[in-house]
């Protein structure tokens, strides 16, 4: 069984798959995060594909502040996702709910529903800064592919 993880494992580091969450917001980061797979920036010169299940994925982008009724949802993608995982909070809204701080159906921060690895500031923020923060993401979590051997 350990060489079957292991060749599972190799060919994982080759190709992560990421899932992308857009929560509540104004959409400009969601605008930028999609802007990052065009051909002008091209993410999937890392080998990353987007892929719209979370059985499937490897690396959670999510843009937006999480409301209420998100908060399981979110939860629940988050658990649905293959071990080792590494999440990206993307924008100011998903940072620290941003300009819709005080709105009555804002729930929790990202960072206190599920463990976040990387936070890229800005409103928006740059496809290059979205994409460095992916990057790094993938490093942490290509560290915790090679510990799950």
């Amino acid at each position: 069984m350990t060489i079957l993880k292991k060749i599972v494992n190799f060919a994982r580091l080759k190709s992560p798959y990421l899932l992308h969450f857009d929560c509540t917001g104004c959409n400009g980061c969601t605008i930028e995060t999609l802007a990052c797979i065009t051909p002008r920036y091209d993410v999937e010169r890392f080998g990353i594909v987007e892929k719209g299940n979370p059985r499937h994925s490897d690396l959670l982008v999510i843009n937006g502040s999480v409301n209420k009724k998100m908060e399981p949802r979110l939860k629940r993608i988050y658990e649905g996702m293959a071990h080792p995982k590494a999440v990206v909070a993307v924008g100011a809204c998903a940072i620290s709910r941003g300009v819709f701080f005080d709105a009555y159906n804002n729930g929790k921060p990202i960072d206190k529903i599920v463990p976040v690895d990387v936070y890229v500031p800005g409103c928006p923020p740059k496809p290059e800064a979205i994409i460095d923060g992916i990057v790094k993401a993938l490093g942490l979590w290509k560290e915790r592919l090679e510990e799950y051997k």
